[in-house]
This record gives structure tokens, sequence and C-alpha cells, in this order.
């Protein structure tokens, strides 16, 4: 078989590639019957009368808000920064807003046909309600809103706008977005070529009195992450897997993956069959690697794709020694784990002999090739090829990252993101884990207790912190 080839091959070693993924109850005077009815629609809350005038609905509402108000510290610090705010005023602003979303069924079923939409504006988040009907400022005003007169109803602006979805597919791509604009109290339509946008909304009988068309350089794409263990075709046919994100001076960062998957200047596509980049080296045989830079849709990520048991975050990649558990993640069988019997391992494909690769226990079959291999939380190596399968069991061979990385001079991405979930810490309410224990070798059939169970080790290996036995049913079997 050609190297980069998509067809299964049959043989005891092969390269793995296969072709083929959720009101306050208050009576105001005034106020429409509707009201009454979108209150009782709402959690009663009482709320100590005032002196004067009894607080109005969206002063109560600010109430309930205020008093369940816990926001995360770190979510104050980020507002403060990003918004150019104070936390206090960050913190002030989140009240309101919550306020304002409680309280905008009220104002749409008190104004009817003549409301115009509602928002927040200011650093604090001040409300705001449009309506086409002056007699309804007062309403407004009566429930709490600061009120805004505007020439056209929400209603007729989304009507318009649905019209403009009904012509979608006519819509020429220098028209990036529409969307209705309550504050400008118009149905807005970014293009990069206006001239033709005008047309469009002509030829579709949208009255142009409702529409403003915005001049725009906007090019939106969908954004996908790369994730070790995802799949990708690539452009000659055939599927193989994403070994782990990298990044490269002056490059948009990539994968790496096995050499046997693609030659230089091949495309991929993404698991999801969306066009993701090209191969920029790749050596097979006598070395079986290669990396993939990604265009900018596509976003590098420090996460394996464990399936099943959900990402797992990679830190490094410090090899593990002879006999440490491994675990492998490839588009077509997942994730199974097994342990490294020995590095520095050479094995001879069809194609030629590959040479520095290690030998482990752990099954693959075809379209896992260039998949993630790791140890805990350290990168290992991306699968080469191998015997067997995940039915009756094999030896999987895979070539060491750090080769890689020093051969097209690339980094791991370690960094950004949530880390893996701690285990919990023992307490009163939460008992030790019972007689398994981190960094401790365990041989097959060994017995072990974890969280009031009994657990037997179906794969010989070292435990690791986060690889308590219950999170890796490949590994342990409760009894």
């Amino acid at each position: 078989m050609a190297a980069g080839g998509g067809a299964p091959v049959t043989f005891a070693a092969h390269p793995l590639i296969r072709g083929e993924m959720f009101m306050l109850r208050k009576h105001v005077a005034g106020t429409s019957a509707a009201i009454a009815l979108v209150l009782a629609a709402v959690p009663a809350v009482a709320f100590a009368a005032t002196a004067g005038e009894p607080p109005t609905p969206y002063a109560q509402a600010r109430q309930q808000a205020e008093a369940a108000a816990d926001p995360d510290e770190k979510l104050v610090q980020a507002l403060s920064r990003d918004l150019g705010i104070t936390a206090e005023q960050a913190q002030e602003r989140l009240v309101n807003e919550t306020a304002a979303a409680n309280v905008e069924p009220l104002f749409r079923n008190a104004l009817g046909a003549a409301y115009g939409g509602l928002w927040v504006t200011g650093p604090t988040s001040t409300l705001m309600v449009a309506t086409s009907d002056a007699a309804k400022q007062a309403t407004i005003r009566d429930l709490g809103g600061t009120p805004v007169l505007v020439s056209q109803p929400l209603a007729a602006l989304e009507a318009a706008k649905a019209r403009l979805d009904q012509l979608a597919k006519r819509m020429p791509r220098s028209v990036p977005a529409w969307y209705v604009d309550v504050q400008a109290n118009k149905l807005v339509v970014l293009a990069q070529d206006p001239a033709a946008a005008r047309r469009v909304v002509a030829a579709g009988g949208v009255d142009q009195a409702l529409v403003q068309i915005q001049q725009s350089g906007e090019r939106p794409v969908p954004l996908y992450d790369v994730r070790g263990g995802d799949a990708y075709y690539m452009g000659g046919g055939g599927r193989c897997s994403v070994g782990f994100a990298v990044t490269k001076p002056g490059s948009q960062g990539g994968f790496v993956t096995a050499g046997h998957c693609g030659t230089v200047g091949q495309s991929t596509s993404g698991y999801n069959r969306v066009a993701q980049g090209t191969f920029r080296g790749s050596s097979f045989p006598g070395n079986d690697y290669a990396w993939v830079e990604v265009n900018s849709q596509w976003t590098p990520t420090r996460y394996v794709n464990a399936y099943s048991q959900g990402l797992i975050t990679i830190t490094g990649s410090q090899q593990a020694v002879p006999g440490a558990s491994v675990c492998r993640s490839g588009s077509t069988t997942q994730y199974h784990c097994g342990t490294i019997q020995q590095h520095n391992t050479s094995v001879t494909y069809p194609q030629g002999t590959v040479t520095g690769v290690t030998r482990t226990t752990v099954c693959a079959e075809p379209g896992d090739s260039g998949g993630s291999y790791f140890s805990g939380s350290q990168a290992q190596g991306v699968t080469s090829g191998g015997s067997g399968n995940c039915s009756s069991g094999g030896t999987t061979y895979y070539q060491p990252v750090n080769e890689i990385l020093s051969a097209y001079g690339l980094s791991l991405v370690a960094s950004g993101g949530p880390g893996p979930t701690p285990s919990p810490t023992p307490t009163s309410s939460n008992p030790p884990g019972g007689t398994w224990a981190p960094w401790t070798a365990y041989a097959v059939g060994a017995q072990v207790t974890y969280g009031g169970a009994t657990y037997r080790c179906l794969q010989a290996h070292t435990s690791q912190p986060g690889w308590e036995p219950p999170n890796v049913p490949a590994l342990w079997q409760q009894v």
C-alpha cells in the first residue's frame, strides 16, 4: 500500500489507516389585564413597602436579583477588565441585567402591539424600553423602565427579518449577517457590497424604510477545535486520527500525526469534513511522523478526546518508562489503555522499516493511525501501526512525540482552558478511596477498594492521579 493511502491493509504489522463521526406580583394602575397574567406566571416575592410610592415591578425585580446575587469574583474581574468599569459597577450591572430579563415579558404584554423592544445600556445596564405609541410611555415609567419612542413596533421589524431569512439562499456571500437592532429600531443588514444587499432586499419585497444597510468587512466562518483522537480525512482518500495539537512560530499551528497518513502538500478536512489544513512535513518509512498546519477556522487546544471518558488535558511530554500504563485515543476504536513494553523498537512494515518507535499492549485498528498516546497528562506519541485488533487484543507501536516536535520545531499546546478535575480530597463527608493509591504498580488480577467498592485490575499499569478505578474502566473492573 502506498504511504497515505486509505484502503485497509492486512498483514501482521501494518500502519493503521481506513476510510470512513431557561414576577413579581404587583398591580400597577393604568396597566392592562395582560400584566396581571404575566405577573401571575412569575414567582411572587414579598417586599416591605417603603414610604411614599410602592416600588415598581422592575425595582422589585432588582431587589430580588440583588438578594440572590453571588457573582464569581473572576467574572466580576473579567467584566471590569473588558468593559472598562469598576468592580462595583460590574456587580450592579449583573443585578440589573438579571432583573431586566425577568421583567421583559411584563413590558412586552403591557405594551402589546406597540412594544418596540427592551435593552440595557451604560456602565451599570440602565433599563430602556421602546414603544411606537407615545401614550404608552407612561406605562413604561409605571413599570420601572425608561421609555424610548420609536417609529416601528418590534413585530414589524421581526416580520421583515423573517422575510429576509426566507431569501437566505439568494443572499450573496458579500452579506455576512442581518439582524433586528432594537436600539436603532431597524433591520440591519451588514454588507461588503451594499448595492448587492439593496437588490436582494428590494427583490424580496421588504419595506426598505425598515432596513438599514451597513458597510461591513466581516467574513464570519465556523470555528472548530483541534483535539487529539479526533478523526481527520486526507484529500487523496482515507481517514486517520489527530495526535496532539501543536504551535509553531509564524504559523497558524496544527497537529502531529503519523507520517504514513499523508505526504507534504496533501490537504486535510476535519472530523466534520470541513477544510482543515495541509501536511507541512511527513516522513515514512524510516520514521512515521508528520505535522499538519491548520487554517484559521481551527484552533489548536491542549485536549485529547477520550470519547466516553471526556476530555483529557495534556500538560507536557515527559517520556514514561517501560511498564508504565499508557492510553490511546483514535477515531476508530476510541479510548483504550495498556502498558509500555519497550522503547526504541524497530518494526518492519511492507513499506519499509521504522526505527525508534515504542511497543505497547494497547490495541488499535485501521483509522486510529496518528492518534494520541498519553500517560497521565503527558503526551507520549502518535499511533503508528500494529497487529491484532480491539476484539482479540494486539500489539501497537507509537512514534514518540518528542522526536516529532524536535524534527519540525513544534511545541505542544499545553496551556489554556481548564485542567482535569482533581481527585476529591478525603473529608468526613467524602471518605478516602480505600486501598487504591496513585503511583503504585498493579498487576493483572490485583484487587483494590475505592469508594466502598472492590475492583480487579484488568491491565498491568502504574497508577496516576486521576486514574481512580471508577474513572478508567479499561484498567479496572468492579467486582
